[in-house]
């Protein structure tokens, strides 16, 4: 009996010993698979959450880089890179210049300087011999000829060669008036572009001072502003001076042309007191 149980038991055993077995491999094999996290299974959800909490993040930069600032006008531009002081000074020297100009215009005229109704007038007294009436006529009129001949007939009593003196000294004297006014033009094309070379060596302070004070390496836009003082004011001296000085130039020369007709003209009309010899 004994035999024939433990020859019954032994097969019994054997068949719990490889079903245990293949459980525990079963149970490891699980182990393992839930370790190893498939390619396309979706990251947990801690982790997924990290890029959902930067996405508004990256948004804003993204909105902040393709942001474009409304462009300003050119000259609220000009303003703010030439600065307060800056603005004054061309601001200034450009009403400046415009005045001067148009008033050297005005007197560089043929009709202010050597007035045609006067030429004529004066002549008919000359030949009508109405020297009272000649000289009242070139006194009252304020041209550079009439101010030449009044001068000339004021002194004809002692003589020609003293009235042709007292009209070349009148002349100088209006002559030296015009170039006065004139010299104001070539004042202002030589102190504009001096103004200029000022605001580049003052910009250029304030960008090297930046430089100076920071720890670190300044950004571009940090040194913009003294960097554009330099390089505006000298753009706007240049403008200022480029036309005073051709204008002045035109001008002088339309002036001495005229000058000197006063003198031909005022010397042929006192021609007629001259004695011949």
């Amino acid at each position: 009996m004994v035999s024939v149980g433990c020859l019954w038991a032994t097969p019994l055993f054997a068949a719990f010993a490889i079903v245990g077995t293949a459980e525990v491999r079963l149970a490891f094999a699980q182990e393992a698979d839930n370790d190893v996290v498939p390619e396309n299974e979706a990251p947990p959800a801690e982790e997924a959450a990290l890029p959902a909490a930067d996405a508004p993040a990256e948004n804003d930069d993204a909105q902040a880089a393709t942001a474009i600032e409304p462009p300003k006008s050119y000259l609220a531009w000009l303003y703010e890179s030439l600065g307060v002081l800056y603005s004054v000074i061309f601001l200034f020297l450009s009403f400046a210049l415009v005045a001067v100009f148009v008033m050297n215009v005005l007197t560089a005229r043929r009709e202010y300087l050597l007035p045609s109704q006067l030429i004529d007038g004066f002549e008919a007294h000359i030949n009508a011999k109405r020297f009272q009436e000649a000289y009242e006529l070139a006194k009252s009129d304020d041209s550079f000829l009439g101010k030449v001949l009044s001068a000339g007939l004021a002194r004809i009593s002692s003589g020609y060669p003293q009235a042709i003196e007292a009209m070349q000294e009148v002349g100088e004297e209006e002559n030296m008036r015009l170039d006065h006014r004139l010299s104001y033009l070539a004042l202002i094309g030589t102190i504009s572009p001096m103004f200029g070379l000022l605001g580049t060596v003052d910009g250029m302070v304030q960008a090297f001072a930046v430089i100076a004070r920071s720890t670190v390496t300044p950004k571009p836009a940090e040194l913009a502003q003294g960097i554009m003082t330099a390089l505006v004011t000298t753009l706007v001296g240049l403008w200022l001076a480029i036309p005073a000085i051709v204008a002045f130039n035109i001008l002088r020369n339309r002036i001495s042309r005229l000058v000197l007709e006063v003198g031909i003209v005022s010397e042929n009309l006192m021609s007629r007191f001259q004695r011949p010899s």
